[in-house]
């Protein structure tokens, strides 16, 4: 257990390079198809350019954070928060399931809850440990 035990400072990198992979994937892939995506959710094309920059700014503010800067873990959190909670309001909501369904083509909740809950963590906590050799 000594030997886990030693990880433990840096076990926060775990979350932080999914939530950034998820985060910079999603905002980078938009910007060649943003006229689409704004026309599938009924969206002024600024709110979709708006909803990239946000998502690429949250997958690198959360790695920022890890170097210790607690101010970009928690800013990354806040717009994990926001991004998640309007993808539930204008995506996913009425169903929990991740699969598609006729009534849900992109799928329910499931994922994006859980990304929010990741995002809240963060946004509460900052950063656990305060630097990388805590």
């Amino acid at each position: 257990m000594k030997f886990f035990d030693k990880l433990t400072p840096y076990t926060h990198w775990l979350l932080r390079i999914a939530l950034s992979g998820i985060f910079l994937y999603h905002g980078i892939t938009k910007f060649p198809a943003v006229a689409g995506l704004a026309q599938m959710m009924n969206m002024p094309l600024f709110m979709i350019y708006l909803l990239a920059m946000m998502e690429i700014a949250a997958g690198g503010f959360i790695l920022i954070g890890g170097l210790g800067i607690d101010w970009a873990s928690r800013v990354a959190g806040l717009l994990i928060a926001i991004v998640m909670t309007g993808a539930i309001l204008l995506v996913h909501w009425g169903q929990w399931n991740f699969a598609p369904s006729q009534t849900h083509p992109m799928g329910g909740m499931e994922f994006q809850f859980t990304v929010l809950m990741l995002g809240l963590y963060f946004l509460i906590r900052g950063n656990p440990h305060r630097a990388l050799t805590s």
